[in-house]
């Protein structure tokens, strides 16, 4: 079940969107072409992938409104025992980020998202429209 708090963040490359997340245990074939082949290539290198502790409540916001075809806890359990899947707490960097990064997204989340990824020094893998027109974050499309 995932690592230790003091390895978090180590050896990571990639951090999903919630979206991604989805797709990526759920609906693999909806991932493009470069997203699929960055996580398979991750795969491959057993390297750790890593979402934002913000995917968490998202995913239950989108399950509670029916926006997604999930159980939320069967697919929190799926989340946790995926040897791969490193879940990033947010902390006051990046709080601190987040404060800094203004309104250039509005979705709290998806800023939220971009100042892990910015703090960790990870690329976001994303469909997100405005995320990547943003240009906050190195994105994989």
């Amino acid at each position: 079940m995932g690592r230790s708090p003091e390895n978090w963040g180590r050896h990571l490359k990639l951090l999903l969107d919630t979206h991604i997340l989805i797709r990526w245990l759920a609906t693999p074939a909806k991932l493009s072409r470069e997203q699929t082949s960055a996580l398979r290539s991750a795969v491959m290198r057993g390297e750790p992938v890593a979402i934002s502790a913000i995917t968490l409540i998202e995913i239950g916001l989108l399950s509670d409104a029916g926006r997604v075809r999930l159980s939320a806890p069967e697919f929190f359990t799926e989340i946790v025992e995926h040897p791969l899947l490193e879940i990033l707490p947010i902390t006051i960097a990046i709080a601190a980020e987040f404060a800094a990064a203004g309104s250039s997204l509005h979705d709290p989340s998806d800023r939220m998202i971009v100042c892990t990824a910015r703090v960790h020094n990870l690329r976001l893998v994303t469909s997100d429209v405005r995320i990547i027109d943003s240009k906050l974050v190195p994105v994989v499309t």
